[in-house]
């Protein structure tokens, strides 16, 4: 039996903030990367374009330094106009890396553009902490399936005999009225469609 493993799409993420400088610097690596790279035979907007936009904020940016009449509204155009034609190239970069998936990351890359990165959620594992008020305990389980409920016992023995809580739709709850200073024990099993889940690994805290 052959198994299929998506492959996860990687998104490009243009950073256009910050100074005139380093935005001009910025917009000529792309350029340089991308001007004769395979991965970008015909780039939309072309080369050439972005190039002279590039040459036109340079200019625009050595008036507005010299402080010259009326020079930095037309430097923030020229920015603006800049920006706009790296946004394009962006679309065109991602498209290629969509058409590549399983190397997305390193075409986007070789166009010197950053490649967003994913959060990682850890996984949930079973946990006891204490509660809002004194001898309750707050229970937090891994999420089992989108429709699932939840069986909770507790044990203040040793784990010797095992009490009910009442069960709940979301997986976790809240088990109130124990003896502070106790230590108790605590597993729960999820409960689905298909049938019952295992009891998990007991856990263990002192009630405060």
């Amino acid at each position: 039996m052959s198994v299929t493993t998506a492959i996860k799409r990687s998104t490009a993420t243009l950073n256009t903030t910050g100074p005139v400088p380093a935005l001009i610097s910025f917009a000529s690596s792309i350029v340089t990367r991308m001007t004769g790279n395979s991965a970008f035979p015909t780039p939309v907007p072309p080369l050439a374009t972005v190039s002279a936009a590039i040459a036109d904020l340079q200019t625009a940016e050595t008036a507005a330094t010299a402080r010259t009449k009326g020079a930095v509204t037309v430097r923030n155009d020229k920015r603006a106009a800049l920006v706009a034609l790296l946004r394009q190239l962006e679309s065109y970069v991602q498209n290629q890396a969509d058409a590549n998936l399983e190397n997305g990351a390193a075409v986007i890359e070789s166009a010197g553009i950053a490649v967003r990165k994913t959060a990682l959620r850890k996984p949930r594992t079973f946990t006891a902490v204490q509660g809002a008020t004194s001898g309750s305990i707050k229970l937090l389980a891994a999420r089992a399936a989108s429709r699932a409920s939840y069986e909770w016992q507790y044990s203040t023995d040793g784990g010797k005999t095992w009490t009910f809580a009442a069960g709940t739709l979301q997986a976790k709850t809240t088990i109130a009225g124990l003896t502070p200073g106790a230590s108790v024990q605590f597993k729960y099993r999820p409960v689905l469609k298909t049938g019952d889940g295992d009891w998990s690994q007991a856990v263990t805290i002192i009630v405060k």
